[in-house]
């Protein structure tokens, strides 16, 4: 595993970290907490100590709660534990911005979590009306002061958004959580180059393409999971297809296109880790494998310095 350092924090991040958002159910597999522990236990093992995941995935914070069970039972100090706010799913599913409601959603997620801390802390796909609230981020400020916040970033909706990027530091977010992917680089145009700028931490999500440049679909692929089901039939075929013009063109011979898609996105300046999801311990092992291809550098412009 190669490490890089996240931005202004004093974060040391593996360059792959685990993307939760499937522990809550909405990717075609409801997870049990064994399974669960054996993700992260593998992911302990490579070298992996990323964890991000959000309020949101699954109800009553069911991925947090997932992954604070195993926390529970394993060195809390040896991950970097980052999660989100800005929505309740209770009952029902509802957006929440206002001071308030981001104290008690910090509070659920440190109880779920099982920890006294979050180390990074994400502003969550906000509209830019919420976000440019002093009061939120004044309320925040003070979580830090007390240490039951480490770091603030914030996981932009849209990734051309250059709005809440280019004030990070105004508001004192040290990171960037973008959506990043061969098939997907808008955010090198406006975002990275205001993250360079500004010395900002960027974990980029969806690095797989919700799994299109996994190398495992063919167009014509029929998704019965709740996220991609949603999604345009020719949008999604025309993914597809450019998945495979990729994979036959520019994937080398002898190499994963997951573990291929994963070094690209790590061979931009801007980019300190990939958080792709995974729903078993081979694919952790597989994402694993991205930090070994020659794509990654280690003297990469975000490699951690002491």
């Amino acid at each position: 595993m190669k490490y890089r350092r996240l931005g202004k924090t004093e974060l040391k991040v593996s360059v792959v970290g685990v993307g939760t958002w499937q522990f809550g159910g909405d990717w075609g597999k409801d997870f049990t907490q064994q399974e669960v522990d054996a993700i992260l236990s593998c992911a302990k093992d490579l070298g992996i100590n990323l964890i991000d995941t959000a309020e949101c995935y699954g109800p009553h914070h069911l991925s947090e709660s997932f992954i604070g069970d195993f926390l529970s039972r394993n060195r809390r100090e040896d991950w970097i534990v980052a999660s989100k706010f800005g929505h309740m799913w209770h009952d029902t599913w509802s957006n929440a911005w206002n001071t308030n409601e981001v104290r008690v959603q910090l509070e659920e997620s440190l109880k779920a979590l099982q920890t006294d801390y979050i180390d990074l802390y994400q502003f969550h796909s906000g509209t830019d009306e919420a976000f440019d609230n002093d009061d939120l981020w004044t309320m925040l400020d003070k979580q830090l002061q007390s240490g039951k916040i480490r770091n603030l970033g914030i996981s932009i909706g849209s990734n051309d958004n250059l709005n809440q990027t280019a004030k990070a530091t105004e508001v004192n977010a040290k990171a960037i959580q973008v959506v990043y992917n061969r098939l997907d680089q808008t955010p090198e145009q406006r975002v990275f180059p205001s993250c360079l700028e500004q010395d900002l931490g960027v974990l980029a999500r969806v690095p797989l393409a919700s799994g299109y440049l996994s190398g495992k679909y063919k167009p014509g692929t029929v998704f019965e999971d709740k996220v991609r089901k949603s999604r345009n039939r020719d949008e999604i075929d025309e993914k597809l297809r450019l998945a495979e013009h990729i994979a036959q063109t520019e994937v080398p011979h002898g190499v994963g296109m997951a573990q291929w898609a994963l070094a690209w996105c790590l061979q931009h300046p801007a980019v300190s880790c990939v958080i792709p999801g995974c729903k078993s311990v081979e694919q952790v092992e597989a994402n694993a494998q991205a930090a070994s291809l020659d794509l990654v550098k280690d003297d990469h412009p975000s490699a951690w310095t002491n």
